[in-house]
């Protein structure tokens, strides 16, 4: 994304307000998050974190979401632990990841196993996911770069039934939004600002199906409605659960504000998409976000950081995993 040398200064003052505030934000953690944690231990890893996963995006430009979706996961099951990253294992069947379908985990694999190399024992598989999904931002979406504060330990714990309490549904209310959000000590804001993520990414059709059929949501654009009818079959069909592309208006591929846009014209996909339009307060922010790309840029980067704290565990907690897929032995 191609910016102008005044907005990307613009950029860059607001990334360096909105980061301090982030990482001001109160956290449970044994010790709180720091910037450069590793700068002693294996000062290569954020860069060697940069590099491939900017070389992932490069080759497969779906990863970027994919990424992101990873770390938006993690951090609202359990904590920012690498839970979600978790196999199932004899003494384990059912971890997250049998609980919802997501892309991914080999790449996080390539990438921890690049650092490994580098640096035994020494970066979690939390902070190298906290680390590549900023970085999917700056490669996928034009960022200035920002930095993300470190120091996680991953969690010994995954479990199939925690997904469900903690994740918010596609179909929720904005209420309901409000108030899953506040559970992790997320704002209204946050919020509106993390939902920009969905300009970007891919959705099964049972996720949004119930907009379509029997009849069409009155609040989606109709022409935007019949394109997904042909593509979407009807639940019950037999038909199969077709992938789609999140954002059908522009590239599929890029986190921007595009996503505003695409509300205010009945173009998004989930029920809880469209709530955001539902109060003057919501719909003033989504407003403001679709007028003005740098600013929600920074809001975006300190929202992430500010959800890369939710209930980490630090210090002598969890531990460091040797394979992001397996607890250590």
């Amino acid at each position: 994304m191609a910016m102008a040398t005044s907005t990307t200064c613009n950029l860059a003052v607001l990334l360096a307000t909105v980061m301090a505030a982030a990482l001001s934000t109160p956290s449970m953690a044994q010790y709180p998050l720091r910037y450069n944690f590793y700068n002693f231990t294996c000062p290569q890893a954020e860069a060697m974190v940069r590099n491939v996963t900017e070389a992932i995006i490069t080759k497969d430009r779906t990863m970027g979401a994919a990424l992101v979706r990873l770390f938006f996961h993690d951090c609202f099951v359990r904590g920012c632990d690498a839970s979600i990253l978790l196999d199932p294992s004899s003494s384990n069947p059912s971890t997250e990841k049998k609980a919802i379908a997501l892309r991914g985990y080999d790449v996080v694999n390539q990438i921890k196993a690049a650092v490994e190399a580098v640096c035994p024992g020494v970066a979690s598989c939390a902070d190298i996911l906290a680390f590549a999904a900023c970085d999917s931002a700056v490669v996928s979406g034009g960022f200035t770069s920002f930095a993300m504060p470190s120091g996680r330990r991953d969690g010994t714990v995954s479990n199939f039934f925690d997904v469900f309490g903690n994740i918010p549904s596609p179909t929720f209310q904005l209420k309901d939004l409000i108030k899953n959000f506040a559970t992790k000590g997320l704002t209204v804001d946050d919020l509106v600002t993390l939902s920009g993520a969905h300009s970007f990414g891919q959705a099964h059709c049972s996720f949004f199906n119930g907009r379509l059929y029997p009849t069409v949501d009155p609040t989606m654009n109709a022409t935007f409605a019949a394109a997904l009818r042909t593509v979407c079959p009807p639940p019950g069909s037999n038909a199969g659960n077709p992938v789609v592309n999140n954002n059908r208006v522009t590239d599929p591929d890029v986190l921007s504000n595009q996503y505003y846009s695409n509300l205010g014209s009945g173009q998004v996909l989930f029920v809880s998409d469209q709530q955001l339009m539902n109060t003057t307060d919501t719909a003033a922010k989504v407003a403001s976000n679709a007028a003005d790309p740098a600013a929600w840029m920074g809001r975006f980067a300190a929202a992430l950081v500010k959800m890369g704290q939710i209930q980490v565990l630090t210090g002598t907690a969890g531990q460091v995993r040797k394979l992001c897929y397996a607890t250590n032995s």
